[in-house]
């Protein structure tokens, strides 16, 4: 493709952006294009970001628990898993898991995200019970918990569907669902990165049933080892597909991949230039979601915040006790204050509002908060 070439053919996918026109297979991988300037995709982004939410930028006030890291998948790309004799595999009991709840509650979250390892050795009735300890002890903290790789081998393991464990999950204080384990939904790509790991088609059931439940859910992608352009936007459009079909994905969060520590870690990391194009790439593709994320984690604070300018209208939270990223090589800090939140959205010239997990505006007045701005 010739430069004049590429400013043409982005020349009509503005117009269509503009006109509210939706992205092809075809548009997207020509946007990935290097000769495709990014700074102009960025500026499109930026301004189907703002039609949708204006100059706000949301973060929350949350923690991570992971219970354990013994996983029977040990996929390819995951740094964080281990075998259960292994020297850095851990199994949480239920005071830390409730200590944790206690530290979370007690720094003000209105969130605990909890995701792990599907441990070979714990059933259905050992996940429950950590969301019903939980909700019980800490009934103002919204649970978003358990991947769709997660409750797939639940359901696969207690020979239910995946309807009848999430309304188990939702009677016990289930509030809604992470978007991990989405990885890259391609095969070509799956096969290699997560071969034993939930397919797309059942990773996209489990969210189906979710949204059927009433759950809201969000949607990832990991980006940045061995995809292509074209495996990238074939994710985005099934993302895409499905939110037509239910409605009920809330935000959508592009991962980069971090190789230290896992059987891919003779590839360099993603680059700041390649976070932005994806995040903005995403923002174009993904018309009916109403939030694209810039994780922070993943990302790095400092792209993070430029994202603010090229699509995304979230920083995601304070994000206490995060392990998965940070076991593979991410050298973000592990944790932000709001105050630091609040002045990253500020200098992006963003406007800092705190939601909960469902994205309503949480007003508090002891928090750096839209309405002290």
């Amino acid at each position: 493709m010739r430069a004049a070439s590429a400013a043409a053919d982005f020349d009509r996918i503005r117009e269509k952006v503009d006109a509210g026109g939706r992205l092809t297979q075809a548009d997207g991988e020509l946007l990935f294009d290097p000769r495709v300037d990014l700074h102009a995709i960025g500026e499109l982004a930026n301004r189907v970001r703002e039609r949708k939410n204006g100059d706000v930028a949301w973060y929350n006030i949350n923690a991570h628990l992971n219970p354990t890291n013994v996983c029977i998948y040990r996929c390819p790309l995951c740094a964080y898993s281990c075998d259960a004799g292994d020297a850095k595999a851990f199994l949480m009991s239920r005071e830390d898991r409730l200590a944790r709840g206690r530290e979370a509650a007690d720094a003000g979250a209105t969130e605990l995200h909890i995701v792990g390892g599907i441990h070979p050795d714990k059933s259905l009735a050992w996940y429950v019970e950590i969301l019903r300890d939980l909700k019980t002890a800490f009934p103002r903290l919204h649970l978003k918990a358990w991947t769709a790789a997660e409750i797939a081998w639940l359901a696969s393991l207690s020979g239910r569907s995946h309807e009848e464990v999430l309304s188990e999950m939702i009677e016990a204080g289930l509030g809604s669902l992470p978007g991990g384990g989405a990885e890259i939904f391609h095969p070509e790509v799956r096969t290699r990165i997560a071969p034993r790991k939930a397919n797309a088609e059942t990773w996209l059931a489990v969210h189906r049933a979710a949204h059927r439940l009433g759950l809201r859910s969000n949607a990832t992608m990991l980006y940045g080892h061995v995809e292509t352009a074209m495996h990238c936007v074939d994710h985005l459009l099934r993302l895409r597909e499905l939110q037509d079909e239910t409605g009920g994905f809330q935000a959508f969060i592009p991962l980069a991949f971090h190789p230290a520590g896992t059987q891919f870690a003779h590839l360099e990391r993603p680059s700041g230039l390649l976070d932005l194009r994806v995040l903005a790439i995403s923002r174009l593709v993904l018309d009916n979601f109403d939030h694209v994320k810039a994780y922070w984690i993943s990302l790095g604070v400092g792209t993070a915040q430029t994202a603010l300018a090229y699509g995304a209208d979230d920083l995601d939270g304070t994000v206490r006790q995060e392990r998965i990223h940070h076991d593979a090589g991410a050298t973000s800090p592990e944790i932000l204050s709001v105050e630091q939140l609040c002045r990253l959205i500020r200098e992006a010239g963003r406007k800092p509002v705190e939601r909960d997990t469902l994205y309503r505006p949480v007003i508090r007045d002891d928090h750096c908060i839209s309405n002290r701005a």
